[in-house]
């Protein structure tokens, strides 16, 4: 069975967010209000609703030795479209809050990961697994 994965989050404006996902990222446009606009994340479902109250961001999380905001999302990509996707973040010169690196090198999980802020300060990570089959080990 195929799933597809829903997550509704908020952004201090549409115009905004729009530029972000849709020009930026190159995600698609799905259904839109003034109040909230859906993009197609990678294959998955991101539901982008306004708000004025924007959580402040908490480095709380410690893994492999960075500190990184949590909560955050994003998606774990193919070696290909994780280096697509960094190309397009360094040509709109989005600032990395975690650099592109390689995280747990020699062991089970080794992974290259990059950290950003959208234009609402809400965290992203991209990834991408050297074995994809080790992606829960």
């Amino acid at each position: 069975m195929e799933s597809k994965f829903h997550l509704a989050f908020k952004v201090k404006d549409i115009q905004s967010t729009i530029k972000f996902y849709h020009s930026i990222l190159g995600c698609k446009l799905g259904r839109q209000t003034s109040d909230w606009v859906d993009f197609d994340f990678f294959g998955h479902q991101l539901s982008a609703h306004v708000s004025t109250e924007i959580p402040t961001l908490d480095y709380c999380g410690k893994v492999d030795g960075l500190e990184v905001p949590i909560p955050h999302f994003g998606a774990i990509l193919d070696y290909d479209s994780f280096n697509q996707v960094k190309n397009r973040l360094e040509r709109y010169d989005i600032e990395f809050i975690v650099s592109p690196q390689k995280r747990y090198e020699g062991k089970k999980g080794a992974q290259q990961t990059m950290f950003i802020l959208d234009y609402s300060n809400n965290p992203l990570e991209f990834k991408t697994f050297e074995n994809n089959q080790e992606v829960f080990k």
